[in-house]
This record gives C-alpha cells, sequence and structure tokens, in this order.
C-alpha cells in the first residue's frame, strides 16, 4: 500500500511540474528544455581525452559559462578532476550575477558579490575565544 502511495505522489508531483519554462529567461524559445532563441554568439568544446578539458559559451540573452578542469588530486579511484570556472547572467531584478568557483578534493568554494556572508563576530564573543584559548581547561 505504501508503495502505491509513493509511486501517485511521484506521478502527481511530475505531472504538476511540467508546466511552461518560459519565464525563466528572457528570449527562451520553449522548442525544447533549455533552448535560447539563436545560436550562441561565443562556443567552446575541448576534450583532451586524458582527463583535461574546458569549455565557454556565451548566449545572446547575456549568459555567459566557462569551466576548466585536469586530473590533480589523488581521490578514492584514481586521479579527481579538480576543475574552476565561472558563469554571469542578469537576473530579473536587473543585478548582474557573477560567480567563479573551483572544485576539488576539498569541495565547491564559490565566492561571487551576491552571495550573502556572515555577519561579523562580536567583540565580547572574540574576547571570550582568546580568554579561552589563552587559558585552556584540563
Amino acid at each position: 500500500m505504501s508503495k502505491l502511495i509513493l509511486i501517485c505522489f511521484t506521478a502527481i508531483m511530475s505531472l504538476t511540474s511540467a508546466g511552461r519554462l518560459d519565464h525563466l529567461a528572457p528570449g527562451y524559445s520553449g522548442a525544447s528544455a533549455g533552448a535560447f532563441s539563436g545560436p550562441p554568439s561565443n562556443y567552446e568544446n575541448v576534450n583532451n581525452g586524458d582527463g583535461t578539458y574546458r569549455f565557454s559559451y556565451d548566449t545572446p540573452t547575456g549568459i555567459s559559462a566557462r569551466e576548466s578542469g585536469a586530473p590533480r588530486a589523488q581521490g578514492p579511484e584514481g586521479p579527481a578532476v579538480t576543475a574552476e570556472g565561472g558563469f554571469s547572467y542578469r537576473a530579473p531584478d536587473g543585478q548582474q550575477i557573477s560567480l567563479s568557483y573551483t572544485a576539488d578534493e576539498n569541495g565547491f568554494h564559490p565566492t561571487g558579490s551576491h552571495i550573502p556572508t556572515p555577519p561579523p563576530i562580536p567583540e565580547a564573543i572574540l574576547r571570550s575565544l582568546e580568554y579561552n584559548r589563552q587559558h585552556p581547561s584540563s
């Protein structure tokens, strides 16, 4: 019985989420998922077959992306690929969003001016941390 409920729930969610996507980006043609009007104004895709690669593209709607990678770090199944790249686009509110990142054996590390940052640590907390560092408990 619970399997039937899960299958029905999955089917309903699939059907309700299959709506139109043309509101997501200006110039969306609707012809196929992810299609934008016109060909990319710049496109490069290089795979050297040895684990190194690079790609970049720009769309007529102002979206651009780039990434390159190479096997650098030793992983559990052999050399792991370390990648670096970025992308940019204009948000619906007009803000230009630009994000750069690296991805390596320690995870995904994004940077961008639009990413929220934590507030500064209050002075009283900093003094308390310094006191605890200088006077460790036994």
